[in-house]
């Protein structure tokens, strides 16, 4: 029993920044470590066309790995159907299809008007629902730039909140607002996490921050705030977005589930289990810019987990 869940994107998000190839093993040890350090949902790959990002050419094998894990939920990010068809096939248990709410960040991403994305999205609802319902993945709706765009500036909040309720409606299982450039600050985002969720109802929302600001955790608390309850995270706070130069990236996962352990929230993750993993990645990943403060403070004299009331 949890808390608050913790998603781990470092698997997806984090490598796709790395323009070297990171051996296979590498990647499949990562989602094995995490998982035996009590992450129950990590996304572990992009499935887009590998002459765009040709880091997930070993996605299958990588997906394949993860799958093997029983108790852990398994998601891909596809920018389109036809890696929504891919991702089906391979079996992955969530399929996120991200949205930018930003009209430039959309087209900049995606090569799509946001209308247009919207429409393709509706088509995965519909392969997804054609499936047997024993195989058939959830389907995520993600909007990303939902606090602001280093394109366009300040994001309308009306327009997050319409096109949230338009997924919702078109079949969206859950939705993800992210702060993809790290423009969001507390009060925004208790403002606009409030507003979708009493827009969208029961829809489970999931929130994505990253830490360009230095205002990632803070954010968190803001979401926590709004009621929500899932995160996702990147282990040493890797990743970021292409179109915001200067970005430090997600927030940590580490950092997150100090946060909200010394909270008293639990999340069912060992920390110090997540910090041996979190060596053993930079090691392996070598010369890239690790974030986070507890790896390298350490956790404080006295600390204990959450416990159950």
């Amino acid at each position: 029993m949890t808390d608050v869940s913790v998603h781990e994107v470092g698997t997806r998000d984090g490598l796709q920044s790395i323009s070297t190839f990171v051996p296979t093993e590498v990647k499949k040890s990562w989602c094995r470590a995490e998982f035996h350090a009590g992450v129950r949902e990590i996304e572990v790959c992009s499935l887009v066309p590998l002459k765009l990002i040709p880091q997930f050419s070993d996605a299958g094998e990588v997906v394949r790995h993860a799958l093997a894990l029983e108790g852990l939920t398994v998601a891909a990010l596809v920018p389109n159907l036809k890696g929504a068809e891919k991702a089906a096939e391979l079996g992955v248990h969530k399929i996120n299809y991200v949205i930018s709410v930003s009209e430039s960040h959309n087209r900049a991403n995606v090569r799509r008007s946001t209308e247009e994305s919207a429409a393709d999205f509706e088509r995965i609802v519909a392969l997804c629902r054609s499936r047997p319902k024993e195989a058939r993945p959830v389907v995520v709706g993600g909007l990303a730039t939902a606090l602001g765009c280093t394109m366009e500036g300040k994001v309308p909040e009306d327009r997050v909140r319409r096109l949230a309720v338009r997924l919702a409606e078109a079949g969206a299982d859950e939705i993800i607002l992210a702060d993809t450039v790290g423009y969001g600050d507390p009060a925004m985002v208790r403002r606009l996490f409030g507003a979708v969720t009493r827009d969208l109802g029961a829809v489970p929302i999931t929130a994505h921050f990253h830490d360009t600001r230095g205002l990632g955790l803070a954010n968190v608390l803001a979401a926590l705030d709004a009621g929500i309850r899932a995160f996702d995270a990147s282990l040493a706070g890797l990743g970021g977005c292409p179109y915001a130069p200067g970005a430090s990236g997600n927030i940590s996962t580490e950092d997150l589930v100090f946060m909200l352990e010394s909270m008293g929230l639990k999340t069912g993750v060992n920390l110090e289990k997540l910090l041996a993993v979190r060596r053993t990645v930079c090691a392996a990943l070598g010369d890239q810019p690790f974030h986070g403060a507890i790896a390298k403070a350490g956790l404080p004299k006295g600390f204990t987990v959450a416990t159950s009331a």
